[in-house]
């Protein structure tokens, strides 16, 4: 609201009047959208004021019969510390609290509606020790996405689990081979003669430790439409895969969705074949925090879109792939990475402590100075990458939501009836 348009406008006492809002009301209408209005209480005074009742009694009434849409509409409070706290008006005159507003930026902010008791679990309080107890109950109350369940996916469940994560939504289409016991943690060679899916593997390990994390689990591809909508509803996401469009598709997803996205990269480099076959040329790895609004794996130069729809051919039609290969279009892809148990951990123990930095703030510079961490073994060096312009493809992507198709892309298109 522009400041002259105000005709009160003091520490405890905001006046404007309701038609300098016509236009976001027309827009609101036209496309069926959710009206929030934030003020600030500039005295840190922490409820909705008894003046704040009553303005927000007058005009909710109005929103609901100018936008005909059934959607909820909302207003929220700004505290000087940045906390902000709010509540919903529905159509039928309900009023509820915003249960949880969370800020995805260098630092990572998580404000519930209520506030948990003092006291954590036993099996965390060394951590509460490091980080506080309210960083640990906040921890308890959030949903993390773990995408992958092999190399860094299983640690990265294990670490989550064992930090007191309240949730993971476990994700991965794949079935247990022996080539896959020297990496993901729990397996076993009887896990492998069953053929059992990692994501059940690591689920029933999770739920052993009887530390109260639940697990949803989802023996299925990231291109599946309910884990995409599961995928969604997660408060953070862990990418630990290495297909190029499935990475794309996450940061999409988190862009869409306004999720903070920790991308775990490890790659083994080896000659493959001659006399120096097996030499090692390079074990490195690096932790890519997204933030929506920002950069992406696109714009920093991971892979391109045309190394993404290669990837999309792949998965769709491998014949087709093969044959795009073969008579040179599209280049090919490795197979079976080398993997190696304890350089997936550090990548995987990186990804969590970036985690951590940005709930919790413990470093000496900025988090903003940290978007890429970097790690070579070859080198023993860990190079840092600050954040950078953002993505021009996803810029416009921001916080949009459920839209049709979902998160813009074909593949989720609702096909027609037969």
């Amino acid at each position: 609201m522009p400041h002259d348009a105000c005709t009160v406008r003091t520490p405890d006492q905001v006046t404007w009047p309701t038609d300098a809002i016509a236009p976001l009301l027309d827009r609101a209408a036209a496309l069926g959208l959710t009206l929030i209005k934030v003020h600030s209480h500039p005295g840190g005074y922490s409820r909705f004021s008894a003046l704040d009742d009553a303005a927000d009694a007058k005009l909710f009434p109005l929103v609901h019969g100018w936008v005909e849409a059934d959607v909820p509409h909302g207003s929220a409070i700004m505290l000087p510390c940045g906390r902000m706290f709010g509540r919903i008006y529905d159509s039928d005159d309900t009023v509820r609290p915003i249960e949880l507003i969370s800020v995805a930026g260098d630092d990572l902010h998580f404000w519930f509606a209520d506030e948990a008791g003092d006291s954590v679990p036993a099996f965390v309080a060394s951590h509460a020790q490091a980080f506080d107890v309210g960083t640990i109950r906040r921890l308890q109350r959030l949903t993390a996405g773990a995408v992958g369940a092999s190399g860094t996916g299983s640690p990265t469940v294990e670490q989550l689990a064992r930090l007191g994560a309240g949730e993971i939504v476990s994700v991965d289409d794949d079935r247990m081979e022996a080539r896959n016991v020297n990496r993901v943690i729990n397996s076993t060679m009887e896990d492998v003669r069953q053929a059992r899916f990692k994501v059940d593997v690591l689920a029933d390990a999770v739920e052993r430790m009887g530390l109260g994390t639940k697990v949803r689990r989802f023996t299925r591809s990231l291109w599946d439409l309910e884990v995409v909508r599961a995928i969604a509803e997660c408060d953070v996401l862990f990418g630990c895969m290495d297909t190029v469009d499935g990475r794309f598709l996450l940061n999409t997803i988190a862009t869409y969705y306004n999720i903070p996205y920790f991308d775990i990269g490890v790659r083994l480099d080896a000659v493959p074949d001659g006399p120096r076959k097996g030499k090692i040329r390079e074990v490195c790895g690096t932790i890519n925090y997204i933030q929506p609004g920002r950069s992406s794996l696109m714009s920093r130069g991971l892979f391109t879109m045309q190394e993404i729809a290669a990837a999309g051919l792949r998965r769709k039609d491998p014949a087709a792939h093969a044959r795009q290969v073969k008579d040179g279009y599209i280049k090919g892809v490795q197979g079976h990475r080398p993997a190696v148990i304890s350089v997936n951990m550090l990548g995987s123990s990186l990804a969590a402590n970036e985690f951590l930095a940005r709930l919790h703030p413990f470093r000496e510079e900025p988090n903003g100075d940290f978007a890429a961490v970097t790690f070579s073994l070859s080198s023993m060096e860990i190079i840092t990458d600050p954040e950078s312009d953002p993505c021009p493809i996803l810029k416009k992507c921001v916080g949009r939501g459920d839209v049709e198709p979902l998160v813009g892309l074909m593949d989720f298109a609702r096909r027609s009836a037969a």
